[in-house]
């Protein structure tokens, strides 16, 4: 006869439900090696144990060992197809980071994220999964989520060919290198030969838009190096990378003549995307001290440009318009 482990889950008699915790009033669970199904359905039935909304909550006296519990509970339903019961539990191991208001670690998004990883890409869990994930590992300040975390589901994202999402999730990390290698990826499976400088583009002054000058000169440099169509360079034979490799030396100079001169000159490239003038309105309010996007008899971001050297000297405008409200990035 098979040797037993014996695996002690407490039951509370509480308003609140499940409560995970010593006490003399426990569930034995007997896993037998070889037979992990019957752990499964021990467990499955363990925590779905109460009624409505809040009934599933762990001891407030030892959290840490209870989400390791339901993270493992959670891998080991994974491996065995079962994605409901594992999506359930996942939701469980956000809940006790919410609840026990535990400190962003690197341990904790790596965790997430591997949850995520196994999570139906097509599910709705996994949507309503990663956006309490994000929203936790802000740590209330208001941001989009922890930028670690954004780096490794990008990564996931990017194994299953989702570029899209991909993107999102790298612009919002701190790996520009990362996001330069899918992107070129990206553009020699899924684009036309004719945009590979729009793919980089977008992303440049996307990451410029979220002030982040460093990933945006990364991006560019590793994506001009690694794309097989794009010739060695600066200058390069497309204009608009041309216009992108400048506007990044104008961004560490910040000056606002420079920048009105560069618009004006490169706008025949910037026609191509009608987003372009956009991210670049925002982009001249971060960096360049020009004001927000108003009415203009001259119209346009040019217009705006105009008008700002009209009626205010050059100046050092990175940090002036940090209350400007952000446009939103696809």
């Amino acid at each position: 006869m098979p040797r037993l482990r014996r695996t002690r889950l407490a039951l509370l008699p509480s308003a609140s439900g499940l409560w995970w915790a010593d006490h003399p009033f426990c569930l034995v669970v007997c896993v037998v090696p070889g037979r992990p199904l019957a752990a499964l359905c021990s467990l499955r039935n363990v925590l779905k144990v109460g009624s409505g909304a809040g009934w599933r909550y762990m001891s407030q006296s030892k959290p840490a060992e209870a989400r390791e519990l339901m993270c493992s509970g959670a891998l080991l339903f994974f491996s065995h197809g079962q994605q409901n019961s594992a999506s359930d539990l996942s939701m469980l191991v956000l809940e006790s980071l919410e609840k026990a208001e535990v400190e962003v670690a690197d341990e904790l998004l790596e965790s997430l994220a591997k949850l995520f990883s196994l999570m139906d890409p097509n599910s709705p869990e996994r949507v309503a999964f990663v956006s309490r994930a994000l929203k936790w590992s802000s740590g209330g300040s208001g941001k989009l989520g922890h930028p670690r975390l954004h780096q490794l589901l990008a990564l996931t994202l990017w194994k299953e060919q989702n570029y899209c999402e991909s993107r999102y999730h790298f612009l919002h990390s701190s790996d520009g290198e990362g996001c330069a290698n899918m992107l070129v990826e990206y553009a020699t499976s899924r684009g036309f030969r004719s945009e590979v400088d729009m793919f980089v583009a977008q992303a440049v002054l996307q990451f410029l838009c979220l002030k982040n000058k460093s990933s945006a000169s990364v991006v560019f440099t590793t994506y001009t190096q690694k794309h097989p169509s794009i010739e060695n360079g600066p200058p390069f034979v497309q204009p608009l990378l041309n216009f992108i490799w400048f506007l990044l030396l104008a961004v560490d100079g910040g000056k606002l003549t420079v920048f009105t001169v560069l618009c004006e000159q490169y706008q025949p490239s910037l026609r191509r995307d009608p987003m372009y003038n956009e991210y670049l309105d925002r982009i001249g309010q971060l960096f360049f001290g020009v004001p927000p996007k108003q009415t203009s008899s001259y119209g346009g971001l040019l217009g705006n440009l105009l008008s700002s050297l009209m009626g205010s000297s050059e100046q050092e405008g990175e940090d002036s318009q940090d209350d400007s409200s952000p446009i939103e990035l696809d």
